[in-house]
C-alpha cells in the first residue's frame, strides 16, 4: 500500500496528484485495456490492494483515457491526462497539428494559447517548435495542461499558467491562440457573444498581435466574423471539425478557406461569389464536404467541375461530363423519381439492391426509416439521394464514381 495520503474525492488537486504518484501510475498501467463492462468487479478487486478513493479516480481517467484515443491516439492517450470536459472539448491531434504548421510556416516562433484547456493545441504548437505559453483560469485544468506536456518530453516548450486569459500580457509573443469555451451549464453555447471569453473580447485581443487564431464553432453565422479575419473551415475524414479565424500578416483578411484533412486540399474565395446556374440533373453529382458548405463555397465547387446546382436551396452539384475534384465526392445517377417510396422499392428488387447508402439534402426522412421500408435483399449496393430538384421532392439513384 501506498504511504502517500490517499486520494480525497472532495479535493479534484489532490485526486488528481494521487494519479501521478507511483501507485496511482502503477494502477493506470493496469487499467490501460480494462473493459468498462467489468468496472464494478475491477473496482471490487481493486479495492483490496488499494485506497478506495485511489481506484475510483483511476477508473474514472481509464474512461477518459479510452474515449480519447479517437482524438489522440493511443500512443499519446495513454500516456496523457484528462478531464471530462477537456476530452470533450479537446481538439483532435490532425487538426491541431495543421493549424500549428501554418503558424510555423509564418515564421512564428512563440505563441500564447489562451484557455489552453488539458493543453492539446500547446502540445501540437510545441511538437512544431514554437514555445507555448498555456494559459487557463481553471487549477485543475492547469495542471492537467503541465501534466501532460511534461508526459510527452515537451515542458521545455510548455509554459503552463493558471489565470484568467484577459489579464494576461501577449506582447512579448508572435502570436495568440485563443479557444473560448463553447460550452456551459446547459450544453453548448451558439451566440458567440455568450462563449467565455467573448468572441468580441477574443477578437479584440487577436487585433492586438502580429498574428493570430480563434477557434470557434463551426456554426458560427458569418455575419458575426468581421471584415478583419480570414475564416476557415476545417474537416477530417469528411467530419467538419472546427472554423478558425486567421488574423494578422501572411492571412487574408476577409476571405473564405474550407480545409479537407487529412489531404489538406483547401478552396478558398477572397470574397462572395456569384450565385450559380441551376440546371437539370447530369450524368454525375458531386457532394461537396461539408467544410465548403460552411464557407459558403459550393459556388466555387460548381465552377471548378463546369456543372451547376440541382435547386438553388441544396448544395449538391451536377454536371454532364466527370470532374475529379478535390473538394467533393462524385457519384454517377443512374435514375431520377419524383418521391415515392413504392416506386423505390420496386426499383431496387429488380436491381437486386441489398446494400443501400442513404444520403440527403432538403428532405425530412430518416436514412434508416427509408433502409427499413425497403425491405432490402440482393448483393449489389446503392447509393440514394433525398432531395429536391428545382424544388421538386425527388429522389436519385447511383454509386460513388472513381477517379480517373
Amino acid at each position: 500500500m501506498n504511504a502517500l495520503p490517499p486520494a480525497d474525492p472532495a479535493d479534484p488537486l489532490a485526486s488528481f496528484a494521487a494519479l501521478r504518484t507511483p501507485e496511482g501510475t502503477a494502477l493506470l498501467d493496469e487499467l490501460r485495456d480494462h473493459d468498462p463492462a467489468r468496472e464494478l468487479a475491477t473496482a471490487t478487486r481493486l479495492r483490496r490492494t488499494h485506497p478506495a478513493a485511489l481506484v475510483s479516480a483511476a477508473l474514472g481517467q481509464a474512461r477518459l483515457r479510452q474515449r480519447a484515443v479517437a482524438k489522440f491516439g493511443a500512443a499519446d492517450a495513454y500516456r496523457m491526462f484528462f478531464t471530462p470536459d477537456g476530452v470533450e472539448q479537446a481538439t483532435r491531434t490532425s487538426v491541431a497539428t495543421y493549424r500549428a504548421e501554418r503558424f510555423a510556416e509564418l515564421g512564428v516562433h512563440s505563441v500564447a494559447d489562451l484557455c489552453c484547456g488539458i493543453g492539446g493545441d500547446a502540445i501540437a504548437l510545441a511538437r512544431a517548435g514554437i514555445s507555448v505559453l498555456a494559459v487557463d483560469r481553471d487549477p485543475l485544468t492547469a495542471e492537467v495542461a503541465r501534466a501532460n506536456a511534461a508526459a510527452l518530453g515537451l515542458q521545455d516548450l510548455v509554459e503552463v499558467r493558471c489565470a484568467d486569459v484577459t489579464e494576461v500580457d501577449t506582447s512579448p509573443y508572435d502570436a495568440v491562440f485563443a479557444d473560448p469555451a463553447r460550452r456551459g451549464g446547459r450544453g453548448r453555447i451558439f451566440d458567440p457573444e455568450a462563449y467565455s471569453p467573448p468572441l468580441s473580447w477574443a477578437t479584440a485581443a487577436a487585433l492586438k498581435t502580429p498574428r493570430a487564431a480563434l477557434k470557434i464553432a463551426p456554426g458560427v453565422p458569418h455575419e458575426a466574423i468581421g471584415p478583419h479575419a480570414e475564416a476557415e473551415w476545417i474537416s477530417d475524414g469528411g467530419d467538419v471539425k472546427e472554423a478558425v479565424l486567421w488574423f494578422g500578416d501572411g492571412f487574408r483578411a476577409g476571405s473564405f478557406r474550407a480545409t479537407l484533412l487529412p489531404s489538406r486540399a483547401t478552396l478558398a474565395a477572397a470574397s462572395p461569389l456569384p450565385a450559380p446556374p441551376v440546371g437539370p440533373v447530369g450524368r454525375y453529382l458531386y457532394e461537396p464536404d461539408g467544410a465548403v458548405i460552411r464557407a459558403h463555397l459550393v459556388a466555387a465547387v460548381v465552377e471548378e467541375c463546369g456543372g451547376r446546382l440541382i435547386d438553388e436551396t441544396i448544395a449538391y452539384v451536377t454536371s454532364d461530363t466527370p470532374y475529379d475534384s478535390d473538394h467533393a465526392t462524385r457519384y454517377e445517377i443512374t435514375d431520377q423519381l419524383p418521391f415515392n417510396l413504392k416506386k423505390l422499392r420496386g426499383l431496387l428488387r429488380e436491381r437486386q439492391v441489398g446494400v443501400l447508402t442513404v444520403k440527403k439534402r432538403g428532405s425530412a426522412v430518416e436514412p434508416e426509416e427509408l433502409r427499413r421500408k425497403m425491405k432490402l435483399q440482393g448483393r449489389q449496393a446503392a447509393t440514394v439521394f433525398l432531395t429536391r430538384v428545382a424544388g421538386a421532392p425527388t429522389m436519385l439513384v447511383g454509386q460513388p464514381s472513381k477517379r480517373s
